[in-house]
C-alpha cells in the first residue's frame, strides 16, 4: 500500500511515504533548481578536449560557493566530489579525476545544489569537440526519452506511465533502457520516495498526485541494458562497453500536469545539439 504524507509534517528521513509539497516548497525548489540549471548552462562553455574532469568538479564547487549553495554529493555516503562526470560507456556516478576529456567523447555532468534546504537535481550530456553521428543520435534519443517521460506526468496517472513512455520510444529507436538505476523523490531530501522507473507499464506504480516532486533521469544505451559497478563502489558502466547517455530534470506535479524546475534559462537543455522548437 502506498502512503502519502503532507511534506510539512513528514520526518526528516525517507520513510517510504510519498511527500506532497505545497506552494512554498515549490518556490524553494525553483530557486535551488534554477541555480543548478545556471551552473549546467555555464559548463557548456567550459567542456572541451584536454580538460580534466577534476576541473569540472572544481567549477561546480566554486560556482555553488559563490552562490550560497552546497553540492549535495560532497561527502554523501563517502563520495568526495561535488559532481559526477560519466564519460562514454560510463552509465552514471563517474568520479571526476585528472584524466583529460578527449575529442569525440560524450560526458554526462550531474549537479545537485542544496539551497535553503532544497535540493535542485539535474544532469545534461555534453559533446566534447566533434562527436560521431552514432553518439549524437544517442543523445537525441535520450533527450527525447526524457521529454516523453515528462509528458506522461499528470495527476491520476501512475509512475509506470513515465516508464512506459520512455521504454516504448527508446526501444523503438533500437536503444535499451538501463534497469539498475532510476529517478527518485527529491525536495527536502536528496533521495526520497517514490522510485521513478524508466521502463514498465502505465498501469503500474504509485498514483501521481499534485504536490509530488521527483526526478526523471533515463539512462539509455546504444547496446544492451546491462551494467556493472566498478571496484570504487560508484562508477557504473555498460557491460558491453557500448555508449550510454542520460539527461535529468526535476519536476513537480501540478493540477494541470507538471512543472519542470530545472529547465535551462539559456535554452541549453541539450548542449551542443540543435535547439528543439516545441
Amino acid at each position: 500500500m502506498v502512503n502519502y504524507i503532507e511534506a510539512s509534517s513528514a520526518p526528516s528521513k525517507n520513510t517510504g511515504a510519498i511527500r506532497l509539497y505545497g506552494p512554498e516548497a515549490f518556490e524553494g525548489m525553483r530557486k535551488a533548481c534554477q541555480l543548478t540549471a545556471r551552473c549546467l548552462d555555464e559548463l557548456a562553455a567550459v567542456v572541451r578536449p584536454g580538460l580534466p574532469t577534476d576541473a569540472i568538479d572544481r567549477f561546480v564547487f566554486e560556482f555553488g560557493m559563490d552562490n550560497g549553495a552546497i553540492p549535495a554529493t560532497l561527502n554523501y555516503r563517502g563520495y568526495t566530489k561535488s559532481t559526477c562526470t560519466s564519460i562514454n560507456h560510463v552509465v552514471c556516478h563517474g568520479i571526476p579525476d585528472a584524466k583529460p576529456l578527449r575529442e569525440g567523447d560524450i560526458v554526462n555532468i550531474d549537479v545537485t545544489y542544496v539551497v535553503d534546504g532544497w535540493h535542485g537535481d539535474s544532469s545534461r550530456m555534453y559533446p566534447v569537440g566533434t562527436i560521431k553521428r552514432a553518439a549524437e543520435r544517442l543523445l537525441e534519443v535520450t533527450y527525447e526519452s526524457l521529454l516523453r517521460g515528462i509528458t506522461a506526468v499528470r495527476p491520476g496517472a501512475r509512475t509506470g506511465a513515465i516508464g512506459e513512455a520512455i521504454q516504448t520510444y527508446a526501444e523503438a529507436e533500437r536503444c535499451s533502457v538501463v534497469r539498475d538505476f532510476c529517478g527518485h523523490g527529491v525536495g527536502a531530501l536528496f533521495h526520497d520516495s517514490p522510485n521513478i522507473l524508466h521502463y514498465g507499464r502505465a498501469s503500474e506504480g504509485p498514483e501521481l498526485r499534485e504536490g509530488m516532486i521527483f526526478t526523471i533521469e533515463p539512462m539509455i544505451n546504444l547496446g544492451r541494458p546491462h551494467v556493472k559497478v566498478l571496484a570504487d563502489g560508484w562508477t557504473a558502466v555498460t557491460r558491453d562497453r557500448s555508449l550510454s547517455a542520460q539527461y535529468e530534470h526535476t519536476v513537480g506535479v501540478t493540477a494541470g500536469g507538471c512543472e519542470i524546475f530545472t529547465l535551462s534559462p539559456g535554452g541549453l537543455d541539450r548542449p551542443g545539439l540543435p535547439s528543439l522548437n516545441r
